[in-house]
């Protein structure tokens, strides 16, 4: 259990925090594209350089973890080893290389009296990302917000602590290599939560905070911040399969849905099925299933269909597990499919297995998620899938930012006018 701060030491700990983003982010908001670009790749040659401390930390956590007891697919997403980590720095290196954000002119006209304006991407300024579990957040978050020409102030869970100073102190030396402060990248040291209140009532130095992780904490940082939230909330993601559905497509993308890696947020937690093909269809998908050790829980219709099942609960629908569990349930039809993605999703991704094109259109048309797919896993969820490079996360919102919130996402906009003397009449 993490030691509980002084009220006093958390207080000055955000002051400080927050006393040193704010002119961090003005000198990062003004760098030129190749001066933002040089900074991350120094700093993936210091990630690189620091692999031997970053994986003996990581070590510790995961031992720590397990000894606690995580889950195993949580322990999953907290392992850092060589292969993941030389994954970690590509990403950094593949944000280098994408398109300068800053800067984009998204529109440009004249206005009255033939006043000339332009609006411009800029900078959001200083942004605070909460996150869960997963180290290599640290790096792409730090990374996205650095391209996109923010300072970032970033707090980790307490499963990667060890971690997470690692990787921020190697970061944070190849920014100061590179000429470029050091404290346009901080990871907040203090796990006692009290802290998170304090941070996101100074609304006076953050201009925005990104929570990631489970509902818990989105609820939490929703409910105590006075700075504004772009969340990016739980993974309750679904396939549908239709009655048009090639069911070896169907049976392959439901196992790569769930099985792959079932402790992140673009796996499926159910399924939905039409009952024309459910007596056909489900035998075998069960059989498949079990075969990836697949806890099936099934409602009054698929359960007879599914040996080895169990009978689902009323708290299966809207659960996100992110473990090797799926819920499973008969419907008659589309509507009632697209009806029940909206009941019990949380509008991240969600998708339909068909080969009626007019079917796929209606679904893709009616499903108010992040991400709708057509005859794709929804694991393509992803800033790299998406060739965004990496992503902060995986926004749930309808304002500003929705699916992977990669460096484009992490601008704002500022409209410049010019003149020759105009006066307004």
């Amino acid at each position: 259990m993490t030691a509980r701060a002084a009220p006093d030491s958390l207080t000055l700990h955000v002051d400080d925090l927050c006393r040193r983003a704010r002119p961090a982010a003005r000198i990062v908001a003004v760098t030129s594209d190749a001066q933002r670009r040089a900074a991350l790749h120094a700093a993936a040659d210091a990630l690189a350089a620091a692999a031997p401390t970053i994986l003996a930390a990581n070590a510790e956590d995961v031992q720590r973890a397990r000894t606690d007891g995580l889950a195993s697919a949580m322990v999953d997403r907290l392992i850092l080893n060589d292969q993941r980590l030389a994954s970690v720095i590509a990403d950094l290196r593949a944000i280098a290389e994408q398109d300068d954000p800053v800067g984009r002119i998204l529109e440009e006209r004249p206005i009255a009296q033939d006043v000339r304006m332009q609006k411009i991407a800029v900078p959001i300024g200083v942004v605070a990302i909460i996150f869960e579990s997963r180290p290599n957040v640290t790096v792409d978050a730090a990374g996205l917000c650095l391209r996109a020409g923010n300072a970032c102030i970033l707090r980790g869970g307490k499963e990667a602590v060890a971690s997470n100073r690692a990787l921020a102190a190697a970061f944070r030396s190849g920014l100061e290599q590179a000429g470029l402060p050091a404290d346009a990248v901080q990871l907040v040291h203090e796990q006692d939560r009290a802290l998170i209140p304090l941070l996101l009532a100074r609304e006076d130095a953050i201009d925005i905070v990104v929570p990631r992780g489970g509902e818990a904490l989105i609820r939490s940082v929703v409910q105590c911040s006075k700075v504004p939230v772009i969340k990016h909330d739980k993974g309750v993601c679904s396939l549908y399969v239709h009655t048009a559905a090639d069911q070896a497509m169907a049976e392959a993308l439901i196992i790569n849905a769930k099985c792959q890696r079932p402790g992140v947020c673009n796996a499926i937690e159910h399924i939905f099925v039409d009952a024309a093909v459910a007596t056909v269809f489900l035998p075998r998908l069960a059989q498949a299933l079990q075969a990836q050790k697949v806890e099936i829980r099934a409602d009054e219709r698929a359960l007879p269909l599914m040996p080895g099942a169990v009978a689902a609960t009323s708290a299966d629908w809207d659960t996100e597990y992110l473990d090797l569990i799926l819920a499973v349930k008969v419907v008659d039809d589309l509507d009632e499919a697209i009806r029940l993605t909206a009941t019990y999703g949380s509008a991240h991704s969600d998708g339909i297995i068909t080969a009626d094109s007019a079917a796929a259109e209606e679904y893709l048309r009616r499903v108010d998620s992040a991400c709708v797919y057509h005859n794709a896993s929804t694991r393509f969820t992803d800033g790299g899938q998406f060739l965004l490079g990496a992503e902060v996360g995986i926004s749930t919102n309808r304002l500003h930012a929705r699916g992977p919130m990669g460096v484009q996402e992490l601008c704002t906009y500022k409209y410049v006018l010019r003149g020759e003397g105009q006066v307004r009449l």
